[in-house]
């Protein structure tokens, strides 16, 4: 990251900006950093400026408590202003959660896009799932229980215990206990786990909602259903992707739908 802005509690912001075209702020999710999502904004660079930023609490940003959902839309506002006025948004995972909140909260957006918000409608016992993680969450970083915080992310995902021990093994691991406190940023982001139908309606802009056509059914079909509660709602099916999308893959469907 080569530029800093300051979001209005004063919270530093990290960011960093590539390419030519219409301008969009993509928003990583959970246990990651503007670096994440830097391979899907040299995609774009032909077509598009992409925009990559640490969310607060991670990478070269700053953080500020108490922490409030309200305060990274604040980062948003910030960022949008920095960049020079009204922009697009994309977020992936649950950074999609934290666009589609901005774009409801009125921000300067024209288009927003998001990949696979988690939000647990169609997963079996979802809500009862996310109210326990929230729980075991909340006390381990309270505990300072960085690692076992991790840990508990990991399983949410579903992650199997021996690739769980690996990744505790791995040179990567400390990077992802220095971002643990982030966990609750993004479980705030998410709220109660469900799809917030009412505050989805609120939205008056485009919204391009995709999903991977390998992953579990009950992402696609929580997915579909948010593409449906949005009133300007596109749903789109990417084949052979998962979670993980492949930033050869989602680049061009996502530039198609920024420039049109």
């Amino acid at each position: 990251m080569d530029k800093m802005t300051t979001s209005r509690d004063g919270t530093s912001l990290a960011y960093g900006v590539i390419g030519q075209g219409p301008t969009v702020i993509l928003v990583s999710g959970a246990m990651s950093t503007g670096g994440t999502v830097t391979p899907l904004a040299h995609r774009l660079a032909d077509r598009c400026t992409a925009v990559v930023y640490d969310r607060r609490g991670r990478g070269e940003s700053g953080d500020t408590e108490p922490y409030a959902v309200e305060r990274e839309v604040e980062d948003l506002a910030a960022l949008i202003e920095a960049v020079g006025g009204a922009t697009a948004l994309f977020g992936v995972s649950s950074g999609g959660a934290l666009v589609l909140e901005a774009a409801a909260s009125g921000l300067p957006v024209h288009r927003a896009a998001v990949y696979e918000v988690p939000f647990a409608d169609f997963l079996a016992g979802g809500a009862e799932r996310e109210a326990a993680y929230k729980e075991q969450l909340n006390k381990t970083l309270a505990e300072g229980r960085r690692g076992d915080a991790v840990e508990l992310f990991l399983r949410l995902t579903g992650l199997g215990e021996e690739m769980i021990q690996g990744a505790r093994q791995s040179p990567m691991w400390a990077g992802m206990e220095a971002v643990a406190p982030s966990l609750a940023y993004d479980d705030a982001v998410m709220g109660d786990g469900l799809l917030p139908r009412a505050r989805l309606a609120a939205i008056s802009v485009p919204v391009l909602v995709a999903a991977g056509g390998a992953s579990p059914e009950w992402m696609l079909g929580a997915n579909r259903a948010l593409a449906e509660a949005v009133p300007e709602g596109t749903y789109r099916e990417l084949a052979g992707q998962t979670h993980m999308v492949e930033p050869e893959v989602l680049g061009p469907v996502l530039a198609d739908f920024l420039t049109r």
